[in-house]
């Protein structure tokens, strides 16, 4: 029995999501309502199996796994059917260089804790949230698309011509610099990695807009 607790537009169980797609592993999915009013992650019974309360949690078996990273790392050493790691050291440090860009340097910065903390505490406006917002993400993005240019490793994907860890980060913080819209034309290489993936059903299936819980779906 595998289960994923997630939010639809949670990137960290995006990524998840997107890497349980690639190995062909089935799960069952629960929304956990993250809205402001609802505050599911709060409740007692959801506190009870993850003491941090954050999405995602991932339930496999008897193994009981919170923060995105942990969890795709597992999936990579328990299921390593369809890698997302290269097989050379070098190769391997290269990718989780690329993912460690957009995991430590992007998205904490980015998520929704610290947009509320900037709004509630500091007393930010939309218009100062989302100038915060656009500049972390223009600043790791030039980063990431500056790599892609001097390693000679991407092909169609980040790495090499079949998708990696690399892609699974980065696909949800594209879709969520969209989101916000933040200008992209500068990012031709990012801008062509998010075609190939968005074009395999483990990408389109993962998308926050397919989750049962997207009040769009």
């Amino acid at each position: 029995m595998r289960t994923l607790f997630g939010y639809f537009r949670s990137s960290a169980a995006y990524r998840v999501r997107i890497a349980l797609g690639l190995k062909g592993l089935a799960y069952d999915y629960k929304a956990i309502n993250l809205k402001p009013g609802e505050d599911e992650q709060r409740s007692p019974d959801y506190l009870a199996m993850n003491p941090q309360g954050r999405v995602p949690f991932l339930v496999d078996g008897e193994v009981n796994l919170s923060q995105s990273p942990a969890i795709l790392e597992y999936l990579e050493e328990a299921y390593p059917e369809a890698a997302l790691l290269p097989e050379g050291v070098a190769d391997r440090a290269y990718v989780r260089q690329l993912s460690a860009l957009v995991a430590c340097d992007i998205h904490p910065l980015n998520n929704l804790s610290v947009l509320k903390w900037l709004k509630g505490e500091l007393g930010a406006d939309e218009a100062a949230v989302n100038k915060w917002y656009h500049h972390w993400i223009l600043e790791g993005f030039a980063a990431y698309e500056a790599l892609l240019g001097t390693s000679g490793l991407s092909g169609r994907f980040s790495f090499g011509d079949a998708p990696t860890l690399a892609d699974i980060y980065l696909i949800p913080q594209v879709w969520n610099a969209n989101r916000f819209k933040v200008p992209l034309e500068a990012f031709p290489r990012i801008n062509a990695i998010v075609d190939a993936c968005n074009s395999l059903e483990a990408f389109a299936d993962a998308a926050p807009e397919k989750q049962p819980d997207c009040p769009a779906a």
